[in-house]
């Protein structure tokens, strides 16, 4: 069971992990179960500290923690908005058709290494459905989109964000804070 308000950043493997009371090998303790819930609050190199759901702390490996997705975006505390992902959704079956045709080429022999690198360069794809969230990699705007199947709003980018200021013939990426 869980505290009130606790928020896991973070599970312990499957197999479960080796724990310390502190960033030294020689300081073990018990260790963490399988899939245990707990929230990562310092990093050391790769030694994490981490908090668990019942206020007991530790440190553990820290590359070896599963990070538990965050949640999505509010509506109103999104960036922007696109009415329908089905655009999107086409596009990035298109590339992961490329890609899957330059694979069969390369493994049936058709294509060597070199050749397989020029096709796919610049091909990038990202998705991943959980029931009805989707969230989708828009390569053309360098930005992560969540979804819940009636539309999509920006959840990461790439870059910070930028407005767009015309300054007559040509316009420039200006910051939120006015600086070119």
């Amino acid at each position: 069971m869980t505290t009130s308000g606790f928020r896991p950043t973070h599970v312990v493997p499957q197999q479960g992990m080796p724990a310390w009371e502190a960033p030294d090998p020689a300081r073990p303790t018990v260790p963490l179960d399988p899939l245990l819930p707990v929230r990562l609050v310092e990093r050391r190199g790769d030694w994490g500290h981490v908090l668990c759901s019942n206020g007991w702390s530790a440190w553990v490996d820290g590359r070896y923690l599963v990070a538990v997705p965050q949640d999505p975006p509010l509506a109103d505390g999104a960036l922007t908005t696109v009415t329908d992902p089905r655009p999107l959704l086409g596009r990035a079956e298109q590339a992961l058709a490329r890609y899957r045709a330059a694979v069969e080429e390369l493994a049936g022999g058709a294509l060597d290494g070199e050749t397989f690198r020029n096709r796919t360069q610049g091909l990038r794809i990202g998705v991943v459905v959980d029931g009805e969230s989707m969230w989708i990699y828009d390569p053309a705007q360098g930005r992560w989109l969540y979804g819940d199947g009636t539309r999509l709003s920006t959840y990461a980018a790439d870059d910070p964000p930028t407005t767009t200021q015309n300054t007559g013939a040509r316009s420039r990426a200006v910051t939120p804070d006015g600086e070119p």
